[in-house]
């Protein structure tokens, strides 16, 4: 093959899952694992102009209906002047081991060893903070699933923790940058603390997203 000969969705589906053999293919340009009640995924999104893909490390929370695979701590791959950089079809043999290489390199959880639940745990902490610090959105969906994520996972001490950091975080939030439907301080607090009080019905919801998104075939690691 060379660089100019067409290169089809599935053939950059495969070529990916052979270098990240810890990753199943969920859907054409989609790789997947599990990580307890979450999953970690490479999506290889086309181009708006259709002749490129687009390499993007992340992460995606079962905790919670939700009607879409998310790009959660996204990270797409990008050169060294932070852009962002997209692999054209006709150029994917080329270039896109040294792509996969670079976005493992830049990914926030390793794409090689699964990560702990505490990994990302940690990573999703980090983002809610640097969120705050940087003055941008309020991360409130990343503290939650720093909540959840444990709490589903048995790991009730790294439950609390979260839940301390987003009594500490809601303080802060600008309520003007805040969601047009938030419930308040108080209201949204209490419902973290009724969540984390009940696993069961997190797991629940893990179990019933599996069967939305069509996961049952995904290695759990």
């Amino acid at each position: 093959m060379t660089t100019t000969d067409p290169v089809t969705a599935k053939q950059v589906t495969a070529d990916w899952a052979r270098v990240f053999d810890g990753f199943d293919i969920w859907r054409p340009l989609r790789l997947l694992r599990r990580v307890g009640p979450l999953v970690q995924g490479i999506t290889l999104d086309r181009s708006t102009s259709g002749d490129a893909y687009l390499p993007t490390a992340h992460i995606h929370a079962l905790v919670r209906p939700f009607p879409v695979v998310s790009l959660a701590l996204g990270q797409r791959l990008a050169s060294t002047s932070g852009v962002q950089e997209a692999i054209k079809f006709t150029d994917h043999a080329e270039y896109y081991l040294d792509a996969a290489r670079r976005l493992a390199g830049q990914a926030r959880l390793s794409l090689d060893v699964p990560p702990t639940v505490a990994d990302v745990v940690t990573e999703l902490r980090a983002f809610a903070i640097d969120q705050n610090y940087l003055g941008g959105m309020p991360a409130v969906m990343a503290v939650e699933d720093s909540i959840l994520i444990p709490s589903a996972s048995g790991d009730r001490d790294l439950a609390e923790e979260g839940l301390q950091l987003a009594r500490d975080l809601v303080k802060k939030w600008p309520k003007h940058r805040l969601p047009l439907a938030w419930v308040g301080e108080g209201v949204w607090i209490s419902s973290l603390r009724k969540s984390l009080d009940n696993a069961e019905d997190l797991l629940a919801i893990v179990e019933s997203q599996v069967r939305a998104h069509k996961l049952a075939k995904i290695r759990q690691n």
